[in-house]
């Protein structure tokens, strides 16, 4: 998270970084306690990792990506979520790496 692309939506934080030693792309999600109980933190991480299945066969090989939930993310519906996190995510890619 410390080097690559960071991205800030309203609910969710999306770091993306190319390794090109990985043959494929892999998705990491964090969500802290901020967000909620165990029940709100597991919607939150079922919902993303449901969007993450659609997305990773459209995302080159040894892309990384972390994607971490604030407060208020259990509150929105699956489709704002969804929504945030797919532009956050082509903004990710279109922006310029950070050393």
């Amino acid at each position: 998270m410390k080097f690559g692309r960071k991205v800030a939506a309203e609910h969710l934080v999306v770091y993306l970084k190319r390794d090109e030693v990985s043959p494929q792309a892999r998705f990491g999600f964090l969500v802290a306690k901020t967000v909620g109980g165990a029940v709100q933190r597991n919607l939150v991480k079922r919902r993303m990792r449901s969007v993450a299945r659609d997305t990773l066969k459209d995302l080159p090989g040894g892309t990384q990506v972390v994607v971490r939930a604030l407060p208020g993310a259990a509150q929105i519906t699956w489709n704002k979520l969804r929504e945030e996190l797919l532009t956050a995510l082509k903004t990710a890619e279109s922006k310029k790496t950070r050393s």
